[in-house]
């Protein structure tokens, strides 16, 4: 009888047993959004979504925590409306956002006291306010808003009428809406537009910037220290992109208004302008315009003398890598940068005067986005495939979360960690993947394999979190998931990026094949005899040309590939880049690639069961594509699906169609696998 007691006791000890995760396990965990720390560096504030599959019950909300751990994170706001762009006042005792709240047509200015208080509206637009930023003294905002263009539809037509290119981006019509940015001081009654009835704003070239999915526009506007002048980045000739490469350039103009000088010349584009807290430098971004010869190039960081605005050399000409944000120290002295390398994103420092770029150590697990200077200290957010995003607090040669949102729920899940592994393929590259075991790893069993090149082309697989394809959800049921840096890949060198240019598909694919190889040698409980592959945009381009060439998958998963390289530059919303990659004028006949590798030229050869997934509002990737691939696989009796989701986009996002779509995915692997 003694027995019993003790047994339960033991029983109660052990850890309890981890588990696959499912879709809800993933849909569900909260997501944390980056840190905007305080001027005096000892407050981040930041956003934290709480997701449900009914959006209407979706929680999104402000918190704030201490930069030394001493004060546990809280929440700031709970309010319906979801609130965007935070921005500390200099004493950082207040902080401003935009939040459509009760009352409001559209988003609007809000400030609102750290110690506490509620928050006050400060702007009554009629069209959303975005974007604010303190004036150095705290005495007035800037911030961004749309004007409507003059052109109007007769009686109650909803035609969209356009005279040149955009008319679509991503996942919406465009219309005649242009950003203008406006300051407004405490004590006034109407705010000020720097850019009402300047040439610039006027022109039919000018726009901001776009960025992710979204049609909406940025013009990406930062105070002068001195807070006289406000630059800003703005695109300059939208209008003829058919005929040349879109540019964006930085413009300076003062706070009062008046017509807006640019600082930069042709040839370069620029964006995200940061000014040294010492007033004497304008950083920015800076990306080559794409040519023929050299479609790609890497991000790099410049420096502008100010006030003169005199340009200089890059400061990052001779790092082979493209700066993604970048963070100036207090002192002047100091940029803080996080880059993709070698399958991780890292962060680097480099002296503000230029010089080689450090890191500031070595990363083999995850990655760090967004580094922001908070006082001293340093503040970013850290993922990887096992860790959704959360605050983190450089320290030495590594990191301290700040926040543990989503520990609780993390403990019970089985997510391996993934293994990295380098082979030389056959052309006599270096190729880098990354390998995700299956759950409950036994290693004298044998796996699946799924086969998932990453999208973009110019992207990189990495140890790093997705609620969209969870490599945990798709390797739940036992199998194991390689993702290959193939030739294209950024975080590998800027010629390494480019050479994809000059052959789109074909040796990609012959990478990856060769990675499958090179991963069953290496992992030998790997089961070659069961392979599948998965592919979305430039992932689902390669499960067409996989089809027409090779054998070894019993199925694929295809969501928003192309299949015609003509088609597909005909109805999308791009504009010469295509050309560039191509390598000719699309009407140029046996020129370029446009039909050496166009996959439906060999769907004579196609043989594998597909499932193909599609947004019917995606633009990118249009509908039609799909379609054919569908028709092509229908008319030779392969084995096919079409799923089409008429309210989404290039990525199906609403919870429940990303749920149904995740569902059909693992059937459709179940199939073929088991």
């Amino acid at each position: 009888m003694r027995l019993l007691p003790l047994l339960l006791i033991a029983t109660a000890t052990l850890p309890a047993q981890k588990r696959p995760v499912t879709h809800e396990d993933i849909f569900t965990l909260k997501r944390t959004g980056d840190a905007a720390p305080s001027p005096d560096g000892k407050w981040v504030v930041f956003n934290v979504t709480e997701p449900d599959y009914d959006s209407t019950k979706t929680v999104s909300d402000l918190w704030i925590v201490s930069v030394d751990g001493a004060t546990p994170a809280r929440r700031l706001t709970a309010s319906k409306g979801a609130e965007s762009g935070v921005a500390w006042s200099p004493d950082s005792t207040r902080i401003a956002f935009t939040a459509k709240r009760e009352g409001d047509d559209a988003a609007q200015i809000y400030v609102l006291p750290i110690q506490g208080g509620e928050a006050q509206r400060l702007t009554t637009l009629a069209t959303a306010v975005a974007n604010p930023k303190w004036r150095p003294d705290g005495l007035g905002l800037l911030f961004e808003s749309t004007v409507k263009g003059p052109r109007k539809n007769p009686g109650k037509s909803t035609a969209r009428v356009y005279d040149a290119m955009p008319v679509r981006y991503w996942n919406a019509w465009l219309d005649d809406s242009r950003p203008h940015l406006y300051v407004w001081e405490f004590g006034w009654t109407s705010p000020i537009d720097l850019l009402d009835k300047t040439k610039l704003a006027e022109s039919p070239g000018f726009n901001g910037i776009r960025g992710g999915l979204s049609s909406d526009t940025t013009l990406q506007a930062a105070w002068a220290p001195d807070g006289r002048e406000i630059v800003f980045a703005a695109a300059v000739n939208t209008n003829e992109m058919m005929q040349a490469e879109t540019e964006t350039h930085l413009f300076r103009v003062g706070r009062q208004g008046g017509e807006p000088v640019r600082l930069t010349a042709a040839g370069h584009s620029y964006t995200k302008p940061r000014f040294s807290p010492n007033g004497k430098a304008l950083y920015a971004l800076q990306d080559r315009t794409p040519s023929a010869a050299h479609p790609y190039s890497l991000t790099r960081l410049i420096r502008i003398g100010w006030p003169d605005g005199n340009a200089q050399p890059p400061l990052t000409s001779g790092f082979d890598r493209a700066v993604a944000s970048f963070s100036i120290s207090p002192d002047s002295a100091t940029i803080l940068f996080d880059a993709e390398d070698e399958g991780f994103t890292k962060l680097f420092q480099l002296s503000a005067a230029g010089g080689a770029p450090t890191k500031l150590f070595e990363v083999t697990e995850g990655g760090y986005a967004s580094p922001q200077f908070a006082g001293s200290k340093i503040v970013a957010t850290y993922s990887s495939s096992t860790q959704p995003a959360e605050i983190a607090r450089i320290d030495g040669k590594g990191h301290t979360l700040l926040t543990t949102f989503n520990a609780a729920k993390l403990a019970h899940f089985d997510m391996p960690k993934p293994e990295h592994f380098w082979f030389t393929a056959k052309n006599g590259k270096r190729i880098h993947s990354v390998l995700v075991p299956p759950p409950a790893l036994d290693k004298t069993k044998k796996y699946p394999i799924l086969v998932f090149p990453h999208g973009g082309p110019n992207a990189m697989s990495g140890d790093s979190f997705t609620t969209r394809w969870n490599y945990h959800l798709l390797t739940s049921p036992g199998y194991a998931m390689l993702m290959t840096n193939y030739t294209g890949s950024t975080g590998f060198g800027e010629k390494f990026a480019d050479d994809i240019e000059r052959d789109v598909l074909r040796g990609p694919a012959r990478e990856i094949l060769e990675a499958v190889g090179a991963a069953a040698a290496k992992y030998p409980w790997l089961n070659t005899e069961k392979q599948c592959a998965i592919g979305a945009s430039y992932g689902g381009y390669l499960m067409n040309w996989f089809n027409g060439h090779t054998r070894q998958f019993k199925c694929m998963v295809n969501h928003a590939g192309a299949v015609n390289n003509e088609s597909q530059y005909g109805a999308n919303d791009g504009g010469l880049s295509r050309e560039l990659r191509m390598g000719a004028k699309v009407w140029e006949s046996g020129k370029g690639q446009w039909m050496d590798q166009s996959p439906f030229r060999y769907a004579a050869e196609w043989k594998t069961p597909t499932l193909i997934t599609q947004g019917e509002l995606d633009y990118r990737v249009p509908v039609g594509e799909s379609l054919m691939t569908f028709k092509l696989l229908q008319r030779q009796g392969i084995p096919a699906r079409l799923m089409v989701f008429p309210d989404e986009g290039h990525w199906i996002l609403k919870g429940d169609n990303n749920r149904h779509h995740m569902m059909e995915v693992l059937g459709w692997l179940k199939q073929y696998l088991q």
